[in-house]
C-alpha cells in the first residue's frame, strides 16, 4: 500500500460504506486515534488535518459510490508526522496539484491549498488493477 507506513509507530485501518455517515465516522475516529497516540487534538495540524479528511470522504461519498460500496480510511502517525490515505474503488484520479489552479473545484482545491500551506504531501496511488486509488495526505507535526 504505502512503502513507508511500516515506519510509522501508529496505525489504524477503518472500513465503511460509501455513505453519508462515513464523513462523521472517519472523522471521529480519527480524533479517537489521535488521542490513543498522544497527539493533542490542540495540535495545529489537527483542524486542518480533519477538515482534509472530511472533504477527502466527503469526495468519496459524493462521486464513487456508484462503483465503490465502502471506502477505507488508513491513519498512521510517529512523532515527527501524520499521515493518511482515502481509499475507494473508482478508477477516476484526480489530479491534486492542478486542483489548486483550477477555478470552481471546490473540496479538492481546499485540501490542496490545505496541505500545501501545512508543507505536507499528496498522492494518488492507483490500486494494482487500475480499478480503485487511494489519496494519501502526509502532514508534519
Amino acid at each position: 500500500m504505502f512503502t513507508q507506513l511500516g515506519a510509522l509507530p501508529y496505525r489504524h485501518v477503518l472500513t465503511m460504506p460509501t455513505e453519508p455517515s462515513a464523513v462523521r465516522t472517519a472523522r471521529e475516529t480519527a480524533e479517537q486515534a489521535l488521542v490513543e497516540w498522544g497527539i493533542s487534538l490542540r495540535h495545529p495540524v489537527v483542524d486542518p488535518a480533519l477538515l482534509i479528511l472530511s472533504e477527502l470522504v466527503t469526495n468519496a461519498v459524493r462521486h464513487t459510490a456508484a462503483l465503490s460500496p465502502q471506502v477505507t480510511v488508513v491513519y498512521a502517525a510517529s512523532p515527527d508526522r501524520l499521515t493518511f490515505a482515502v481509499h475507494d474503488r473508482h478508477p477516476y484520479r484526480p489530479a491534486l496539484y492542478e486542483a489548486v489552479t483550477r477555478a470552481g473545484t471546490g473540496g479538492l482545491a481546499t485540501v490542496m491549498e490545505l496541505v500545501l500551506a501545512l508543507d505536507g504531501t499528496a498522492v494518488v496511488r492507483a490500486d494494482a488493477d487500475g480499478h480503485g486509488k487511494a489519496v494519501w495526505i502526509t502532514l508534519p507535526l
